[in-house]
């Protein structure tokens, strides 16, 4: 099933449950309100929303009686606000050519993931703008976009394994993290990890359940194998691809391995957000998923950075689509603006 929350004037909006085509919408009040009484009575509350989830999907005419067409516009990120947000810094095999404007492996990738804590309190919705207070800030900043998947977890056990990691999973989701390259070497020469230059996390208009892309189990044609996502994530630069990335063949660590690693010490509650970092393949050849992995390699070839950061007006779209050519989980679509105090 897919769930998306509306905005309703409220901090956490209204849930709603959203069609497979992602064409209709129901709303989801005689069940829950919001995802994350879902997410705290799981075995109760979605067998009902799946009921619902397969009245708006029946073939013809939908039994759901009062659906209504599906806006991603309404939407906030699924959960608007979360317990936890925790975040793989690297993706690929390999380190990135240069170390300038770009998050880096460390060696320790070699045994295990790296992550970093982020803020949780106000994630923004697929359609919210990048927000600069100035044309100097955003001038000066180096407005990236990182686009990855993430996943939202019921709970889980401290020291879990990655096979429990992956039976945590509850919905898995789009994000788009960005960054403001240009602040974080000073933030990492404090040693304190990333705060100012990773402003807030946005994501897709709708979650789905890991079985939404599962094709006859765990066969070669399921998308969700091993706790990755089969698919190409897709991003653009006001219109111009960027990358069209596998975000299942390079992945190092499966979400399985990365929601082990964030309980290794501690208990994962439900309503915790994992996510993978940018999603990365070794090579260029399927683009990128953040502009400071080009610049990397426009550094590495040609000497020099031909690409630039986002500015003021460009527009990043990211998004995923199925072996059947529909938007798994919609688009993600941000503008860089001036904050409304700043106008």
């Amino acid at each position: 099933m897919k769930l998306a929350t509306y905005q309703d004037g409220s901090r956490d909006g209204q849930l709603v449950v959203v069609s497979r085509d992602l064409a209709t919408a129901h709303y989801a009040t005689g069940i829950a309100y919001r995802l994350q009484q879902v997410l705290d009575d799981w075995n109760f509350m979605s067998p009902q929303l799946q009921d619902l989830s397969d009245a708006l999907n029946q073939a013809g005419q939908p039994r759901a009686r009062h659906a209504f067409p599906f806006d991603a516009a309404r939407c906030m990120a699924p959960l608007p606000r979360a317990y936890q947000w925790v975040c793989a810094s690297g993706f690929a095999n390999e380190p990135l050519p240069q170390p300038q404007g770009c998050e880096q492996q460390s060696a320790a990738m070699t045994t295990g993931p790296v992550m970093r804590q982020g803020a949780s309190d106000n994630f923004l919705g697929p359609q919210e703008s990048i927000a600069v207070p100035g044309a100097a800030e955003a001038a000066a900043w180096g407005i990236d976009f990182d686009a990855g998947l993430a996943v939202i977890t019921g709970d889980v056990p401290k020291a879990a394994s990655a096979a429990q990691g992956i039976d945590g999973v509850r919905l898995l989701m789009l994000v788009n993290d960005v960054s403001l390259r240009h602040l974080m070497p000073a933030e990492r020469a404090g040693g304190l990890g990333l705060m100012h230059s990773k402003p807030g996390a946005a994501f897709s208009p709708v979650a789905v359940t890991p079985d939404e892309l599962t094709i006859g189990g765990n066969s070669p044609e399921s998308a969700w194998q091993n706790g990755r996502v089969h698919l190409s994530v897709q991003s653009t630069l006001n219109g111009r691809k960027v990358g069209m990335v596998d975000a299942g063949s390079g992945m190092t660590f499966g979400f399985g391995e990365l929601i082990a690693h964030a309980c290794a010490t501690r208990n994962l509650r439900a309503g915790s957000v994992v996510g993978s970092g940018a999603v990365r393949n070794a090579g260029a050849s399927l683009g990128f998923s953040c502009i400071a992995e080009k610049r990397a390699f426009e550094m590495l070839e040609n000497g020099g950075c031909s690409t630039s950061f986002m500015a003021l007006g460009d527009t990043v779209r990211i998004e995923v689509k199925g072996k059947n050519g529909h938007s798994v989980f919609g688009a993600i679509v941000q503008t860089v603006t001036l904050s409304a105090s700043s106008r």
